[in-house]
């Protein structure tokens, strides 16, 4: 059985090495080494390095486990997708009225 791969659009590609320079420049404001944030995450090094690189291979929860050992940095991922202005104006536009008003 082959593996299954998953398509990654260059501009989500951009977003996800932006997104590991960032943890990488966290690590290092924090003075951390490589080796005792891999150790909190409870990953490797060579995983820990796949996400500072932004590869699109590594699990979202490798992700918010580097970000819990950075010092609680995970809590940001809460904020994804909050404000879906897109979504709400679709659903909007779905939502029906009433032709009558109800009868009391």
């Amino acid at each position: 059985m082959s593996k299954k791969t998953t398509i990654v659009f260059p501009d989500t590609q951009r977003i996800l090495e932006n997104m590991g320079e960032q943890i990488k420049l966290a690590r290092l404001r924090r003075n951390l080494s490589v080796e005792l944030v891999a150790e909190r995450a409870g990953i490797s090094r060579a995983t820990l390095w796949a996400v500072e690189k932004g590869t699109s291979t590594v699990a979202i929860g490798t992700y918010a486990a580097v970000l819990h050992a950075l010092g609680g940095m995970d809590k940001d991922l809460a904020l994804i997708a909050k404000d879906d202005e897109f979504g709400r104006r679709i659903q909007d536009l779905n939502l029906t009225t009433p032709k009558r008003a109800k009868r009391k």
